[in-house]
């Protein structure tokens, strides 16, 4: 989930309710297991790697952009396509899972609430960009992989779905805000400091496999003086506001980020430089010269939640989906999804 979205209920009453029967339905004979009994992520129920699929499975009603339609899509293959268009496929095999489960947990989340935010049509739950959750079909991962590549890692995908296929993240019994980006700058941020709202889970951890591991750890862009201002609003700027003293950092965030920096005689916060400069991360460096401007991105993402990269990292040490998941969201359980639901009425 690249953005956090607010709360808007458009699905009507009958949308959902039906939705909430089939999550029901989904799952009827599982509870949930805490980590201190057996864990929820058995590999010795599911020995085939075709993607499995209930008999009456949750449809999530999907607004695909392009097509401009919705589209119906069972549980567990909208959770794979996500994955495939949100994560590498030659990613460790445990990271592809801890991914599997945060997209669960993010589409499961929507679909309790009735969360339809920024989808531009009635009668879907999330869309198919990055507003929710990237998602890509079967076609457009074979042309993204390639034939020869395209047979094993749907395979491997599908695997990653089945190991944890119903399980989710919970915080005091409730599906999470699984937020999740690709590359920390060597710490996550804290929920509040990137966005306004505190949420417990959501806390500052070190995530220091993504300096070595991702080619989009750090990247450098230029323009001129005159675009940089422009791109900020400021329309007016000081001379003293030219040269060396045309930025100057104010505060710094618990995830090693700028909080609030001055420019041109304004401030700003680190999303609002980040966003207007369109930046890679809210953590930059810069160098004037002349009438030039030099900034250096460290990350890549908003730095809350799961780093994939980071993710990946510790997947090659030998760290599982679950402590994966419980290192970047803190105070966490796995659940299933049926543990959510009361019975059908």
């Amino acid at each position: 989930m690249r953005n956090r979205t607010s709360i808007q209920p458009w699905l009507p009453a009958t949308t959902i309710a039906a939705a909430l029967l089939t999550v029901t339905l989904l799952l009827p004979g599982i509870v949930a297991k805490r980590s201190g009994s057996v864990s929820v992520l058995s590999t010795a129920d599911f020995p085939q790697t075709r993607l499995e699929q209930q008999t009456k499975p949750l449809l999530v009603p999907i607004y695909l952009t392009r097509e401009q339609k919705i589209d119906q899509v069972p549980l567990e293959t909208y959770v794979r396509n996500v994955v495939a268009a949100e994560m590498p496929a030659n990613f460790e095999f445990e990271a592809l899972k801890a991914q599997a489960i945060a997209s669960r947990t993010y589409i499961v989340k929507r679909l309790l609430e009735g969360d339809s935010s920024q989808v531009p049509v009635q009668g879907a739950v999330v869309t198919d960009t990055v507003a929710h959750q990237a998602y890509i079909g079967e076609e457009q991962m074979k042309a993204n992989w390639g034939e020869a590549d395209y047979p094993s890692r749907l395979d491997k995908l599908n695997r990653a779905v089945n190991e944890t296929a119903g399980v989710v993240v919970t915080y005091q019994g409730k599906p999470i805000q699984a937020s999740f980006f690709s590359t920390s700058n060597g710490y996550t941020e804290n929920s509040e400091e990137y966005w306004r709202d505190y949420i417990p889970y959501l806390r500052s951890v070190p995530s220091p496999w993504d300096k070595e591991l991702s080619p989009k750890y750090m990247e450098t862009k230029t323009m001129s003086l005159q675009e940089f201002f422009k791109k900020l609003g400021i329309t007016s700027v000081p001379t003293a506001a030219t040269g060396s003293g045309a930025m100057k950092v104010l505060a710094t965030t618990s995830g090693h980020r700028i909080k609030t920096v001055s420019a041109g005689g304004k401030s700003f916060t680190g999303r609002e430089m980040r966003e207007k400069l369109e930046l890679n991360s809210s953590q930059f460096t810069w160098k004037i010269s002349g009438s030039r401007i030099e900034i250096t991105t460290y990350g890549y993402g908003h730095g809350v939640g799961m780093s994939q990269w980071g993710a990946n990292g510790m997947a090659k040490e030998g760290k599982s989906a679950e402590t994966i998941l419980k290192y970047y969201y803190q105070g966490v359980e796995l659940s299933r999804v049926s543990a959510l639901l009361g019975p059908p009425a």
